[in-house]
């Protein structure tokens, strides 16, 4: 049977080391073909209340890098079939520096990069980095881009570029209208496949966008699905799993 392709964020750690492993696992179970693992972030730019929320109480627990990379590790070994990207903000990866943190993110299993406050044409040399360990760098369209920057993203000869949407934050609800398939086509225009999401948390939202993305991304919606079933494991990981079969089921 025909699906739609997701691609699932998660925070790593959030709530517990042990509920993320099982939100991750109910993920895989309910369709998702990519898991965007994010390493908590103390200030991040795009992220809404839930993810930021999430970021916050992880941290809380003196989550480090090496946690998350460990947890990114885990599920590799575990789902070595599901592709994983890393998903934080420049800091995190510019401190330790960026060729360092590469070759530990590519080994322990990550496939590529959405660091999304590095712009594409000054990213401190993530794109090569990537490259030399085997991982490709995604970067970050967004609608508040000018059409001449956009078509400068859009032939740069990027495999993948993700497409937020909409400006703003995420987790809050996304219209798909004509003027998002127009932004879409203009993204995909130099033959990147295209990632859209930002805001996505149902199947009618995913089912306008099946025809013009790669894979639709969806994050806040499972986030809150977490948060909010936290104290039983059972019953989150079948919500998680029900959600993402409800966004990955194509309607003929």
């Amino acid at each position: 049977m025909e699906k739609i392709q997701l691609m699932s964020h998660l925070v790593a750690g959030f709530p517990t080391d042990e509920l993320s492993l099982a939100a991750a696992r109910a993920l895989v179970a309910g369709g998702a073909d990519i898991l965007e693992i994010q390493l908590p972030f103390s200030d991040p730019s795009a992220d809404g209340p839930a993810i930021q929320d999430a970021c916050t109480t992880v941290l809380e627990r003196k989550y480090r890098t090496a946690d998350g990379l460990a947890f990114i590790e885990k599920l590799h070994k575990e789902f070595p079939e599901t592709t994983i990207y890393l998903m934080s903000y420049g800091s995190l990866i510019y401190t330790p520096g960026i060729e360092n943190f590469c070759k530990k993110a590519a080994a322990a299993g990550v496939k590529g990069m959405i660091i999304p406050d590095l712009p594409f044409d000054h990213d401190e040399g993530l794109t090569a980095a990537c490259k030399a360990n085997g991982m490709v760098n995604i970067p970050v369209a967004a609608p508040s881009m000018s059409d001449e920057r956009l078509a400068k993203l859009a032939n740069a000869g990027f495999p993948y570029i993700y497409a937020a949407l909409r400006a703003g934050i995420t987790g809050t609800n996304t219209t798909i209208d004509q003027s998002t398939l127009d932004f879409l086509k203009k993204v995909g225009a130099g033959g990147s496949k295209v990632y859209g999401g930002f805001g996505i948390s149902n199947g009618e939202q995913s089912n306008a966008l099946a025809s013009y993305v790669e894979a639709v991304v969806a994050g806040s919606v499972f986030v809150r699905i977490i948060s909010e079933n936290k104290a039983d494991a059972a019953t989150l990981a079948a919500k998680v799993t029900e959600k993402a079969r409800e966004i990955t089921t194509l309607r003929q």
